[in-house]
């Protein structure tokens, strides 16, 4: 694309003068007047007012020289963008996720990723979402996968992926425990209910807050890390759990367990990326972030 004419125009819009527009492009005058007067003959139209004292833009000018400035502008930035995608990035980017997240989320987020940046090396590590936050915020992770807590941390950047209800469930073949204790929750009957639960985490603190809006001190029977672990001992039988939607979808024990239609419904939460704040234009963590729309 040859944007000399439009840039020679803007220079003598500026300057309103034939011999410095030409000095500081470069080109003798005969040169600019004969440019100026080729894309008057393209236009149709008199840009210049033009005497051997003065010359001025005329209306046709002023609307093309809005024109120019915006179409030198955007292709200036889609040239500077382009050479930029041309870079290849390269080094390590450290991930934190559930194991749930890593094949729910981050298979089609490195599919993408690593097509894209193949010379980026991925380290990814898999653990309690419940420390996402906390692993970030120690510099021990580049990113991670979890669900943002009612307050985000400051100095925490949050890009959410997905949203995910919060179930109780309990073992399939606990129809009459499931009938006890689906509707309208009571104090007697969540009071002697063996729960198993999540250590740690805003699945945890959103199952306190609601027992205590209902008046009753768990029944705790166990206590795990990572909500896989959830499924699979209700599964067995030994209580009721709590765990997001997604996780049940992805468990291979989901078929042992069932769903309880309890009320009122504990808050759904969003799952997505954590990362500092400070370093989330840093290039690498930029391309991994980008994968995500905002």
């Amino acid at each position: 694309m040859d944007t000399k004419p439009l840039r020679l125009f803007l220079t003598l819009a500026d300057t309103l003068h034939f011999g410095r527009a030409s000095s500081m492009c470069h080109v003798s005058p005969s040169t600019l007047s004969r440019t100026i007067q080729q894309l008057e003959d393209e236009l149709g139209a008199a840009l210049f007012y033009r005497d051997n004292r003065s010359v001025t833009l005329t209306r046709e000018g002023q609307r093309f020289q809005e024109y120019a400035r915006d179409t030198l502008t955007r292709w200036d930035n889609l040239r500077h963008a382009l050479q930029e995608d041309r870079r290849v990035l390269q080094g390590e980017l450290s991930l934190y996720c559930s194991v749930t997240a890593s094949y729910s989320f981050l298979y089609d987020l490195l599919s993408s990723f690593r097509h894209q940046y193949p010379r980026i090396e991925l380290k990814l590590h898999t653990g309690d979402p419940a420390q996402a936050v906390h692993r970030v915020q120690q510099g021990e992770e580049d990113i991670a996968i979890g669900a943002r807590p009612d307050h985000l941390p400051t100095g925490i950047a949050f890009r959410p992926i997905a949203r995910s209800p919060l179930l109780f469930i309990a073992q399939a073949g606990q129809a009459q425990l499931a009938e006890h204790l689906s509707g309208t929750a009571s104090k007697s009957a969540w009071e002697d209910t063996p729960m198993i639960l999540s250590e740690e985490g805003l699945a945890r603190e959103r199952v306190d807050r609601w027992f205590r809006q209902l008046g009753v001190k768990p029944h705790i029977y166990a206590q795990v890390g990572g909500n896989e672990a959830i499924v699979s001992m209700v599964s067995l039988g030994f209580g009721v759990g709590v765990v997001p939607k997604i996780v049940l979808d992805n468990s291979p024990l989901a078929g042992r367990t069932r769903t309880l239609d309890v009320q009122p419904a504990l808050a759904p939460y969003e799952v997505g990326l954590f990362t500092q704040e400070r370093r989330k234009e840093e290039p690498l963590i930029n391309a991994f972030w980008s994968q995500v729309a905002e």
